[in-house]
């Protein structure tokens, strides 16, 4: 059975760093419509903490993409299960994810989006296992890199459990 042994980045330490991400973001976009497109299940706390704090006309949009299934490993081989439901061609659009690890998954979902000629294509995750990566990837908002530790909470679940937690947690 799997649970929470230890908070690794408390409630009021994710707050403050969606805030500061979204002031960022603001800046760099300086007054342009974005489209934010949220990667499910994970991303759905923190895309809609990050939205509420962009002080910009924002769109959103998801994608649901697979490669975990029900385990703790990523099985490498990355499924669509959701694709969007708006045209971004010629559009800001900002991937949002709630971890980044291997980097395979995003890897594939950055090929796929620029195939349909957006505007821009920008990363922002609020995880980053950088020892992780098998992949090089560039990711232009990094909220917290973090040790390689399997973890859960704030949205990030373990077979469908914690997401509701207000923090991010180690699971042993």
């Amino acid at each position: 059975m799997h649970k929470i042994t230890e908070i690794l980045i408390k409630e009021e330490d994710i707050k403050k760093k969606v805030y500061e991400l979204a002031k960022i973001i603001e800046k760099d976009y300086n007054g342009e419509e974005i489209l934010l497109v949220g990667v499910l299940k994970g991303a759905c706390v923190f895309i809609s903490d990050l939205m509420r704090n962009i002080n910009l006309d924002v769109a959103l949009d998801f994608m649901a993409v697979s490669s975990y299934g029900m385990s703790t490993k990523s099985s490498g081989v990355v499924k669509i299960l959701k694709d969007l439901d708006s045209e971004i061609e010629n559009k800001n659009v900002l991937i949002v994810e709630d971890i980044i690890d291997t980097g395979l998954t995003l890897k594939y979902l950055c090929e796929n989006l620029k195939s349909r000629k957006p505007k821009s294509l920008k990363i922002c995750t609020l995880l980053d296992k950088p020892e992780r990566r098998k992949c090089d990837i560039k990711v232009d908002y990094v909220g917290f890199s973090i040790p390689d530790k399997f973890i859960a909470g704030y949205g990030i679940d373990c077979a469908e459990k914690f997401r509701n937690l207000p923090y991010i947690g180690i699971v042993g």
